[in-house]
């Protein structure tokens, strides 16, 4: 299956790469809140479910994001990234593997 970027989307990365390549000593020490708008989001969870993604570390499947709802959940986990309550659950006590948590992705 094949994802076409929203434009939205391709516009934030068409913006930070313009300028990352047009200024290579500029520090963006400010994207946090790129990470938890909606469009990313949304297509960040599209990606993991095209690509076959598997439970995470906390054991929730694609499967039951869907049945608790979609937005529900993405709307949940964009209001504790905003406020900064997000924690990722430990991998195996020896440290922190974002990646493979659902909410990681």
């Amino acid at each position: 299956m094949s994802l076409t970027t929203p434009l939205s989307v391709r516009k934030l990365q068409t913006a930070l790469h313009d300028k990352a390549k047009g200024s290579p000593k500029f520090r963006f020490y400010a994207l946090y809140d790129k990470v938890y708008r909606e469009d990313v989001l949304a297509f960040a969870y599209e990606c993991c479910k095209a690509n076959g993604g598997a439970a995470g570390v906390d054991g929730q499947t694609l499967e039951d994001i869907e049945q608790y709802g979609v937005k529900k959940w993405l709307d949940e986990l964009t209001q504790e990234l905003r406020s900064r309550t997000y924690r990722p659950q430990p991998y195996g006590g020896s440290g922190y593997l974002n990646q493979t948590e659902s909410r990681g992705r």
